[in-house]
């Protein structure tokens, strides 16, 4: 009889280890692809730049610098990896969009193009999809690092070597939480 309790525990713990073992690869599957998801909106996005800089070029080719910078914030977010290169390069792009976007208002009959329109209205798009993406990367990742540090399924991450993940974070969490100031004057 204490041969079959023994053996029943046994066979509990490895059903327990090896149920705790497929979420752990599970989860970090979906946060390889939680990632892609992300990558892809943002390439798309990087396709989209240079449309819209040829757009505003048309109109006001003396803003230089402003396309330099756009170019340049592209190129390093393009060649970004990694959660935390991936949010620094997004930050610039942002940046860099807003000066592109202040440079447009200036020029009404840019604002009225239906091309810059149509790209200005696609980018938005791409923007609330690359949001949509961070935030379920972020909630899976939270998930997956809870996974590992907890106790008992740490002991078998630590002997499987399953790595925390990072998020991706904002650059500038205070000034990206600040309400937007309006006015109507």
């Amino acid at each position: 009889m204490t041969l079959f309790i023994i053996l029943g525990i046994i066979v509990v713990i490895v059903f327990a280890a090896v149920t705790m073992y497929n979420k752990l690869v599970r989860l970090r599957n979906t946060v390889k692809s939680s990632w892609s998801d992300i990558d892809v909106q943002c390439k798309k996005r990087y396709d989209l730049v240079p449309n819209l800089v040829e757009a505003v070029k048309g109109y006001a080719s003396h803003e230089k610098s402003v396309f330099e910078r756009v170019t340049q914030a592209r190129s390093m977010a393009m060649q970004a990896h990694s959660p935390a290169e991936m949010a620094k390069a997004e930050n610039m792009i942002r940046d860099t969009l807003k000066s592109l976007f202040a440079v447009a208002e200036a020029y009404p009959e840019l604002k009225a193009n239906a091309n810059f329109q149509q790209l200005q209205s696609q980018l938005q798009e791409l923007e609330n999809n690359i949001e949509y993406a961070r935030r379920y990367y972020n909630a899976v990742v939270r998930d997956y690092n809870t996974l590992i540090e907890s106790f008992p399924s740490n002991l078998i991450a630590s002997q499987f070597k399953f790595q925390k993940e990072e998020f991706f974070e904002l650059e500038a969490p205070a000034e990206e939480r600040k309400a937007p100031r309006v006015s109507f004057s």
